[in-house]
């Protein structure tokens, strides 16, 4: 049975006034516990797109549902604190503690003071902040990586089932991005969030989501599909541009070591190099890269070598 969308967008266009088109006939689905990454050049509508499902920004045709509710059928304050939203510049009240930020909408919302400190806590270690350490801290005492983990953390205050991210890793130095993402994927196999991520880079949109938009200026869509389809079969030269020429190497890094390229282990292989099962193409041939015989060891699942790897990209081609 085919799961229902916790996200559906509908023929959705934003034509403003002046008759600028910034969406145009837009359509996919986002289903439950989903990252679907909006990606292109600027002025391709992606941020426009994610405004309209918390109606920062109304749409001017089409509908959008969220949890099989069209969002202009909800109140609009009800809407969206019942969505989690992460920027750019985070947008932490600089005169507030940590604490007090990620409280914000626990208060509105009601929530007595025990519940809401045992939350702002849990909700720190969850995005790797000592409480005792942060938790009082101003967001000038923070650095950009840390403030973005605050903006995470009050984004998630009220445990939304939809979580909005607009380029929200963008501001920090590249270290710090590449930390930044591998947490949001560890925190995303913690927590049950349908995910709608906004980006203007590939390698970061590949890297983090189970779909990819990619939209080109007038927001019309592309391509929608997973990382492995867009990298190995783009819909049109627009995609294919976008991606990049390099699109075989970004193909490695999404693609899982299959086990029906495995050779059975011999004597031969007990010195080789492990790697885990869940290891992808580029993981297993940085390791081959280095090693002195040209096979290592998956697991206990068996033997790869470089011509499985070969084999496995041409597949996925």
């Amino acid at each position: 049975m085919r799961m229902e969308p916790m996200i559906r967008v509908e023929n959705v266009g934003k034509r403003y006034p002046d008759g600028t088109v910034a969406v145009n006939e837009l359509s996919f689905d986002v289903l439950p516990g989903e990252l679907a990454a909006l990606v292109g050049p600027s002025g391709c509508g992606k941020t426009t797109t994610m405004r309209m499902i918390n109606r920062l920004v109304e749409p001017t045709s089409g509908r959008i549902l969220v949890g099989g509710r069209d969002v202009m059928s909800v109140d609009a304050v009800e809407l969206r604190r019942s969505i989690g939203y992460v920027i750019q510049q985070v947008g932490l009240f600089p005169h507030q503690t940590v604490r007090r930020n990620i409280a914000t909408v626990p208060s509105l919302a009601g929530w007595d003071k025990k519940r809401i400190r045992n939350r702002v806590d849990e909700l720190l270690v969850l995005v790797g902040l000592e409480p005792s350490t942060y938790g009082d801290r101003y967001p000038q005492q923070l650095s950009g990586g840390q403030r973005q983990r605050v903006g995470v953390a009050r984004a998630l205050a009220v445990d939304p089932p939809v979580l909005l991210m607009d380029e929200p890793f963008a501001a920090v130095d590249p270290i710090e991005r590449d930390r930044l993402q591998e947490e949001m994927l560890r925190l995303l196999a913690t927590v049950n969030k349908t995910v709608v991520f906004v980006t203007h880079d590939i390698d970061e949109a590949v890297r983090l989501g189970d779909r990819i938009a990619v939209m080109r200026q007038g927001g019309h869509l592309e391509q929608y599909a997973t990382p492995v389809e867009i990298l190995a079969r783009p819909a049109n030269d627009f995609v294919a541009d976008f991606v990049g020429t390099d699109r075989n190497v970004k193909l490695l890094a999404v693609t899982a070591v299959d086990r029906a390229l495995l050779e059975p282990a011999g004597p031969q292989d007990a010195s080789s190099a492990v790697i885990p099962e869940t290891a992808t193409l580029r993981d297993a041939l940085a390791v081959l890269l280095e090693s002195t015989t040209g096979r290592i060891r998956v697991g206990n699942a068996g033997v790869l070598s470089m011509d499985g790897v070969r084999q496995a990209l041409r597949a996925a081609m």
